[in-house]
């Protein structure tokens, strides 16, 4: 069985109804048939469009306290912001309730591209015997798309591990 690719898919689709309404097919057609027609064309056009996954700002961030009061950990922190046409900053921040043996900044940079977001580039920090760990990142990107940053951040000590994530809005670099 020969896989066809989503973009294949749709030619084909337009294909048939094309050749069902020249061949005079007794099937009802709705007046909306051309705009869907289109609709599945350009459906890979909307790559810029706001959903609620975006904001039409040049920063955007995202704060995830401990579930529970956590033993250890406190809260994470990201926050990416838009500083060039083709550079972005990025900052991230574990913060703990007391001096940790070991503490956890997992950055995940996240691209979107063809309407669905997925990882770009990213960096793993860890820390020994300290009560915070934050780093700051400036990233060349390629622009005409939206970036978004999702975050891992965890505290260990004695024996017992707490986590949280993050992941903030996504933003356009143009």
């Amino acid at each position: 069985m020969k896989i066809v690719k989503k973009r294949n898919w749709k030619k084909l689709m337009v294909a048939a109804l094309t050749a069902g309404i020249i061949a005079g097919s007794s099937q009802t057609v709705f007046a909306t048939s051309d705009n869907l027609m289109d609709a599945i064309l350009n459906e890979e056009a909307d790559n810029d469009e706001i959903t609620s996954e975006e904001t039409a700002e040049d920063y955007a961030e995202d704060i995830s306290y401990s579930y529970l009061r956590g033993t250890n950990l406190n809260f994470g922190s990201l926050k990416i912001q838009r500083i060039a046409s083709n550079e972005i900053s990025i900052y991230g921040l574990t913060q703990c309730h007391k001096k940790c043996s070991k503490i956890y900044l997992y950055i995940y940079l996240e691209r979107k591209v063809n309407g669905n977001y997925g990882t770009y580039k990213y960096w793993k920090f860890t820390g020994d015997n300290a009560t915070h760990l934050e780093k700051e990142l400036d990233v060349a990107v390629p622009s005409g798309t939206y970036y978004r940053i999702r975050g891992y951040h965890a505290a260990s000590n004695g024996g017992l591990k707490e986590s949280t994530s993050t992941l903030t809005q996504g933003i356009m670099v143009k």
